[in-house]
């Protein structure tokens, strides 16, 4: 396996330091509950104490990303995988931009949502694309499980967040036994 072929660890790598960087906010905010907030909340100057934590593990995690999806074209088999994984690069810089974008500002939510946004779309693409019956058939559940959950009234925002980053993360998990 080549470099390039090590790249498609990234996503699942992205999802550990992501949460990594989580608990270490969490210990430093310990009004922080995930019953009443937004995982955002942790990187709120306003709110937070320390919140360059939250935000440096989110321009790290975009960062990570961004090589997953440099990964996803490379493997690419054809078109829809190609633009699949040109959607995740974009996610990438939205996920690095909530970063800077902190909770407060008047741009986060939509960088945010469109984070989640830009990833499930070009997971479906990408998924879509595959010969492999279990990432397509992965993919498109995992699709209408981030359609169902966002219907949904949770009881916060960082319960809905999870449930969508743990959906990412299992995306990610369908792509590793690719080539």
């Amino acid at each position: 396996m080549g470099a390039l072929g090590k790249l498609k660890y990234s996503g699942i790598i992205a999802g550990l330091v992501y949460w990594l960087f989580v608990a270490w906010s969490i210990i430093r905010n310990r009004w922080f509950s995930f019953f009443h907030n937004a995982l955002s909340d942790l990187g709120d100057p306003s709110k937070a104490t320390s919140p360059w934590i939250y935000n440096c593990g989110l321009m790290v995690s975009g960062l990570l990303v961004l090589l997953f999806s440099l990964y996803l074209i490379a493997a690419s088999e054809n078109k829809p995988q190609t633009v699949g994984g040109a959607y995740t690069s974009i996610s990438a810089l939205f996920l690095a931009l909530i970063g800077v974008y902190h909770g407060g500002t008047r741009p986060h939510v939509f960088v945010s949502t469109y984070f989640f946004v830009q990833f499930f779309l070009g997971a479906v693409l990408y998924g879509m694309g595959s010969e492999r019956k279990a990432l397509r058939y992965g993919s498109v559940l995992i699709f209408l499980l981030e359609l169902f959950g966002s219907f949904l009234d949770w009881p916060s925002v960082a319960l809905l967040e999870t449930y969508e980053i743990a959906l990412v993360m299992a995306f990610t998990l369908f792509v590793i036994p690719e080539k």
